[in-house]
């Protein structure tokens, strides 16, 4: 097993340990609601905290359910990861071709450097001046 297939699966399973454990652990399970969002979460700290408290801005759309409000949520989601695994393979795809062109060039180099000698420009490129000992 190669170590980028040891770190890969290391952290495949740390991701499923991170979802897995706390509902093994029951971790929520005293709330009404056990796994709600943050913005929830906070509402509720802020309201008992400051009961007169009125937010500054109201939400540009306010969906008429809880599904829809998470539908759009992974929607969201698939589209941010959608444009990272975009940039993250044009990334790669681009550094895989100039490697490509890189070695193109070392390849067409090699076999003209050789039948000429070493001495004078070969046509993919000027040669390199020698050193004399």
């Amino acid at each position: 097993m190669s170590r980028n297939a040891k770190i890969n699966a290391l952290l495949l399973l740390v991701v499923a340990a991170l979802a897995v454990l706390p509902l093994v652990f029951g971790m929520g399970d005293h709330k009404k609601e056990p796994f709600t969002g943050a913005d929830a979460e906070a509402e509720t700290a802020i309201t008992e905290i400051e009961p007169d408290y009125e937010p500054w801005f109201s939400p540009l759309y306010e969906p008429p359910s809880g599904e829809i409000e998470s539908a759009l949520f992974a929607l969201q989601a698939a589209l941010g990861a959608g444009v990272l695994a975009y940039y993250f393979g044009l990334r790669r795809g681009r550094r895989q071709g100039e490697l490509r062109v890189l070695a193109q060039r070392e390849d067409d180099q090699g076999p003209t450097a050789k039948a000429s000698g070493g001495a004078g420009a070969s046509a993919a490129g000027p040669s390199r001046p020698t050193e004399r000992a």
